[in-house]
């Protein structure tokens, strides 16, 4: 709404001044802009389904998702080479009759054939994701209908453009699937024109003229995001057939366009004919200054790092054609998880994601075509690259060029960015060193720190390759402590955004990844928030803050990770929390104290204290929340800090009472305590719990503690039975690979289990476990980290409270059913699952412990996130596996991927009742 009411305030601004856009170029529609708005044309499939006839076909649209033709995968050998042919029916807008009328395509999959009223319009363009036009006012009818012809072959002609388009890592498509639209322009006209803003004031526009004869002045204004006129009108004269020319003028102290301040102003260019102007042009854009020195990135003189992601333009029921807003709603995805950059891997993208990125503030590298083999060949290269850059050339956001990916680049393209970029922006070869930068992918942890180093700088245009739930956030703390703290360190771009899964209409609107190839988001199809989504929020938090229990007062640390905010122009609410009873059945917690204090005076880089103004009770609670907003009401994350002991937070809630009636019976086999309505039976020879009854129900929870990994059966286990003060207690020792445990049976049915296990060596996880048949789990709710599950090398993300979770079958990038059930989850304090069978609670009082619930799952040919099956259903752990990415194992990733080091001795302690 604000930028709806800030083009008002221009237009009518304009008006008043006489900088009226009077003579813009005019637009009109022949498609829709996306999805939501497609318009109808006549269409005719060559092959596959719903091929042979004429029928309609939404515009744009990739024919695939509505029903046309056959569905590939860039791996694909064998690729359908179906032609759709469209016809639509079109009038020239009133008053368009003395203009040169343009057709413009922005983009059409892939080799394009245009007719109108049966006469070619032009070569066949070739190249799918690139805007190209064809002037038609020599071919159509002013006062009549006009016939409009389009023929597509999908399947490129030429080798090098089907090479470096379509046999790539990624969903190929056919058709129109970007907007298509008329535009009338004056005879003597402004072509484009390409603006090189300077973070000092100084402003060229480079100004490309066509058709110039008796025009003869160009006049220029700069207009605030406002709508105020600023600076003084700039003007050159321009003679008779010239098609160049520069104008410059120079603002004082203008607001500068960063990613954390995206102030835009918009330049008007008028064509004069005498006072009278013929054509006006106006482009948005941002005084920005970007250099790449042996120091780092900088930005307006400032260092920055870009914490960034590739993205594709993308959605599940469309393919590659998107809303406006589906443009707008990914930038505002990648920037909720505190990112501040995106590379468009692996083609431009709409010029909408653009004009948000520039609204909104993200920085973009901005990508030709080309992967893994030859590129385009240089003569169609070139013509692509001028369409590439033509078009994007003012957008402020935009910091580099990349000519193609990992080897699909042409070398011979490179100066060919700088020919139509008047700011010269670098140019990268994604995964090679190029412009003094080091892209190179995948590198382990150990590589990754050699390369930050230097000479070069280090900026891994794709890293932490995600695949199902690995990758993205498992060891993004260990790799981005290396890249913050190098002066090599440029920032890094993970590998991808979302999941590229369709919904396939051939297969019953099944979502298919083409296998593991394309399940590597952060997000789903539908944008559902993956664990790692968490993870990467917090470790990329422009604003850290340290809360640990054993030191905190009322004043925390602070320190400000932005590049160009102070933290006084953030906010920091602290909460003061209790959490819902394990005895009540919900879940969250209950707010007994807040206040909003504005953030401290700590520049950009810098460290502070934060004086939190609790009240003298803050102790007497369970929980203190602290959340940084910044200055757009962006919550940038909230870190927990329990107030309590856990044995001081769960204490209330176990259940104690003073008669004490047991009744025993032992055999050889088993051993048999009632307390009350409550049966427990116990083996004889190990002491396992082998059933708990109450009344006729019979809980599913069975045959532990045994530690896990398993340890070679004892020989020598030693299980006795005792009373004493009301308590009975079994005590098993050397049994089921643990030094010992013992249950306690108290008053009223109270089950205590304790035990001490030794551990030796490298372990990917111990601890103990219980079977309990994931066919019989209902729901669980726990006080402790959530919402999602960990490894160890990606615990962040977490905040502790109570949660609920259903059931489910969840797998990221292979079952969407989020967040998942099954898992390793942190920092216990009690459990409360529901089976078929019944529910029971579970109350710890050890600290660091985890608890594991239900099968660790891995989704097809799961590459480096494989991960072992842990004996057992439910596990309560003192160390956790950590995951690999989908090109690294875990132990490549660094400190965090290892296995757990234990030379030592654990011990928990586990009350159970059982409802």
């Amino acid at each position: 709404m604000a930028m709806m009411k800030t083009g008002v305030m221009i237009v009518s601004l304009l008006c008043c001044t006489g900088w009226l856009a009077a003579q813009n170029t005019q637009r009109h529609y022949l498609s829709g802009t996306g999805p939501n708005s497609a318009t109808e044309w006549d269409f005719y499939c060559t092959a596959g389904r719903q091929s042979g006839a004429w029928t309609k076909i939404p515009v744009p649209s990739n024919w695939e998702l509505e029903g046309f033709g056959t569905y590939n995968y860039g791996h694909d050998k064998n690729k359908s080479n179906e032609q759709g042919r469209y016809r639509t029916i079109f009038r020239i807008p009133a008053g368009w009759r003395n203009k040169r009328i343009r057709l413009v395509f922005e983009g059409v999959m892939t080799d394009t054939s245009v007719r109108v009223n049966g006469i070619s319009a032009g070569d066949i363009h070739q190249g799918g994701f690139y805007e190209f036009s064809y002037e038609i006012t020599g071919l159509v009818k002013f006062d009549d209908e006009n016939l409009l012809e389009v023929d597509v072959s999908k399947v490129s002609a030429d080798a090098s453009v089907e090479t470096a388009e379509r046999k790539a890592d990624y969903w190929v498509f056919g058709g129109i699937y970007r907007p298509v639209y008329l535009e009338a322009i004056p005879t003597e006209h402004i072509a484009r024109t390409a603006i090189d803003a300077r973070a000092n004031g100084a402003f060229q526009v480079d100004v490309y003229l066509d058709g110039i004869s008796t025009c003869n002045t160009l006049t220029a204004q700069i207009i605030d995001q406002e709508g105020d006129l600023v600076g003084e009108s700039f003007t050159r004269a321009v003679t008779k057939g010239q098609t160049h020319c520069v104008l410059q003028t120079t603002l004082t102290k203008p607001k500068q366009w960063t990613a954390e301040t995206p102030n835009l102003y918009t330049v008007q260019v008028n064509l004069n004919r005498d006072e009278q102007t013929v054509h006006t042009v106006t482009e948005r854009f941002g005084f920005r200054t970007f250099e790449v020195r042996q120091e780092g990135l900088f930005l307006n003189g400032e260092r920055i790092l870009l914490k960034g992601v590739n993205r594709h333009s993308f959605r599940a029921e469309s393919g590659r054609c998107l809303n406006p807003q589906d443009d707008v709603e990914d930038v505002r995805l990648i920037q909720s998880m505190n990112m501040n950059a995106v590379r468009c891997s692996h083609y431009p993208p709409n010029r909408t994601f653009l004009q948000a990125c520039d609204e909104l503030g993200l920085y973009v590298l901005d990508e030709l075509a080309g992967w893994q083999k030859p590129p385009y060949d240089t003569a169609i290269g070139k013509k692509l690259v001028k369409e590439m850059v033509s078009r994007d050339v003012n957008y402020a956001s935009i910091l580099f060029w990349d000519n193609g990916n990992e080897g699909g680049w042409n070398t011979e393209l490179d100066d060919e960015f700088t020919r139509y970029d008047p700011q010269n922006r670098p140019v990268l070869h994604p995964w090679e060193k190029f412009s003094g930068i080091d892209t190179d992918h995948y590198e382990t942890y150990e590589s990754t720190v050699k390369k930050l180093q230097g000479p070069a700088l280090f900026m891994p245009t794709e890293f932490l390759h995600g695949l199902y739930d690995g990758g993205h956030g498992a060891s993004l703390a260990d790799y981005w402590s290396a890249i913050e703290a190098s002066p090599f360190g440029a920032g890094g771009f993970l590998w991808v955004l979302a999941d590229e899964g369709l919904v396939r209409t051939d297969l019953s609107d099944r979502i298919d990844t083409d296998g593991n190839h394309a399940p590597d988001g952060i997000v789903g199809p539908y944008h559902q928030k993956e664990a790692s989504f968490h993870t990467i929020r917090q470790i990329w938090s422009p604003v850290q803050v340290t809360l640990d229990r054993e030191t905190f007062g009322k004043t925390v640390r602070i320190e400000n990770h932005y590049a160009f905010t102070n933290l006084n122009r953030i906010t920091l609410t602290w909460q003061l929390v209790d959490f819902a009873s394990p005895r009540s059945s919900e879940a969250g917690h209950t707010v007994r104290h807040q206040k909003t204090l504005k953030g401290p005076d700590v520049g950009p880089g810098q460290e502070g204290t934060l004086q939190l103004d609790l009240p003298e009770n803050w102790r007497s609670f369970d929980g203190l929340y602290l959340t940084a907003t910044d200055a757009k009401d962006h919550a940038l994350w909230t870190w927990s800090l329990p107030l309590k002991s856990r044995s001081e937070m769960v204490s209330d809630d176990i259940e104690r009472r003073q008669d004490a009636r047991f009744d025993v019976r032992s055999t050889d086999d088993a051993i048999t305590i009632t307390a009350g309505e409550y049966e427990y039976v116990f083996e004889a020879q190990s002491g396992l719990l082998r059933q708990v009854n109450a009344g006729e129900r019979v809980f599913s929870i069975t045959n532990g503690p045994r530690r896990v990994p398993a340890k070679t059966s004892d020989s020598d286990a030693v299980v006795t039975c005792s009373q004493v003060d009301g308590i009975y207690r079994i005590q098993a020792k050397h049994s089921a690979g643990l030094d010992s445990f013992s249950w306690e049976i108290g008053p009223g049915g109270r089950l205590r289990l304790e035990y001490v296990y030794s551990v030796e060596g490298d372990y990917d996880y111990f601890g103990v476990t219980f079977d309990l048949p994931e066919s019989s789990m209902e729901s669980m709710r726990w006080l402790g980290q959530g919402p999602c599950r960990v490894w160890k090398n990606r615990l962040q993300g977490g905040r502790l409270d109570v949660w609920q979770r259903d059931y489910n079958q969840g797998n990221p990038g292979s079952v969407w059913e989020y967040p998942v059930f099954s898992g390793f989850y942190a920092d216990l304090y009690w459990l409360d699952m529901r089976t078929e069978t019944g529910a029971f609670r579970v109350f710890n009082v050890v600290d660091d412990l985890y608890f594991r619930v239900g099968a660790l799952r891995n989704g097809p040919d799961p590459q480096n996130t494989k991960v072992d099956p842990i004996d057992g259903d439910l596990s309560f752990l003192h160390a956790i596996s950590p995951i690999g990415t989908k090109f690294q194992k875990a132990s490549s990733l660094g400190p965090s991927g290892q296995k757990t080091t234990s030379r030592g001795t654990y011990k928990g302690r586990l009350d159970f009742l059982f409802k």
